[in-house]
């Protein structure tokens, strides 16, 4: 398969040796109606892709049957870890964390979600700092207007979070982000897609999406100067992409820092969209699309 030819949201490539694995919400349910998967592509240069493999099924009395949605795989010790969120009327969205052998699983259930019940939430990554396992997600927009970005630690084996979760920041702190309505139920300020990425300085790079004043979606940019996840959080004034694409990781190719990201944002369009990064002034820096 062509790269045009896959419909996928929130892409995540994983690099493990000479090939790249690309994961996302790609269950043809995923804002509405049952779901049961969760699929990977395999590529060696980004434009010709194997797949779809079935990565996630849904076992018989998972907890989650709809919104299955932005997988992350990590290589972390021993496994592969994924991590994703999912949706049931009883528990709401929770992110959770799977554990498969290689990069194309299976991936199965060996811990409850890490989120807290009653939350809404999505979006989770993960960060070892100074040999320690922690989550970023969000705590969505919907439950409580101006979403946040939320930080816990976790168990050494990812079996569950430590302790309670802390907030990092809240959308509205971003100077680019503006308020969104949605369907008319919802009138608040979005934050998605959370990935971190150490930069040259020592300094640690947040890339997020949310939308911009205009309703665009896009990706901004926020910097931990202490280096540490913990923060604080210091956001760019303006977002690294603002043309209705986000969701994004950065992934190397090439020994070259490259981003990924959907886009346009407007379901069933959304297709993988590549572009070369470089490091500028404790951010990053747009180049050419590959």
């Amino acid at each position: 398969m062509r790269r045009e030819d896959i419909h996928l949201r929130d892409p995540f490539i994983l690099q493990d040796g000479d090939t790249y694995y690309m994961y996302g919400s790609t269950d043809p349910n995923i804002w509405g109606g049952e779901c049961y998967s969760f699929a990977a592509y395999r590529t060696n240069d980004l434009c010709e892709f194997e797949g779809p493999f079935i990565v996630f099924s849904r076992p018989k009395g998972f907890w989650a049957n709809e919104h299955y949605w932005a997988p992350e795989v990590h290589r972390y010790k021993d496994a592969y870890y994924l991590f994703a969120a999912f949706r049931s009327e009883a528990q709401g969205r929770r992110c959770q964390i799977l554990r498969a052998d290689n990069p194309l699983g299976p991936f199965t259930v060996f811990c409850d979600p890490f989120t807290m019940l009653g939350w809404e939430c999505l979006d989770a990554t993960l960060w070892v700092e100074e040999g320690v396992p922690y989550a970023v997600f969000c705590h969505e927009w919907v439950q409580t207007k101006d979403g946040t970005m939320e930080l816990v630690r976790l168990h050494d084996d990812l079996s569950g979070a430590c302790g309670q979760p802390v907030t990092l920041f809240r959308a509205s702190s971003a100077p680019w982000v503006g308020a969104v309505s949605y369907d008319g139920k919802f009138d608040g300020y979005i934050t998605d897609g959370p990935f971190l990425h150490r930069l040259e300085s020592g300094k640690l790079l947040m890339i997020w999406s949310s939308c911009t004043k205009d309703g665009a979606y896009a990706v901004g940019m926020a910097v931990s100067d202490s280096g540490k996840v913990a923060g604080p959080w210091r956001h760019m004034e303006n977002p690294l992409f603002a043309k209705d694409g986000g969701h994004a990781c950065l992934f190397r190719k090439d020994g070259k820092l490259h981003i990924a990201m959907h886009a346009p944002n407007v379901w069933p369009n959304e297709r993988l969209a590549v572009y070369r990064v470089e490091e500028a002034d404790d951010c990053l820096r747009l180049g050419e699309q590959v």
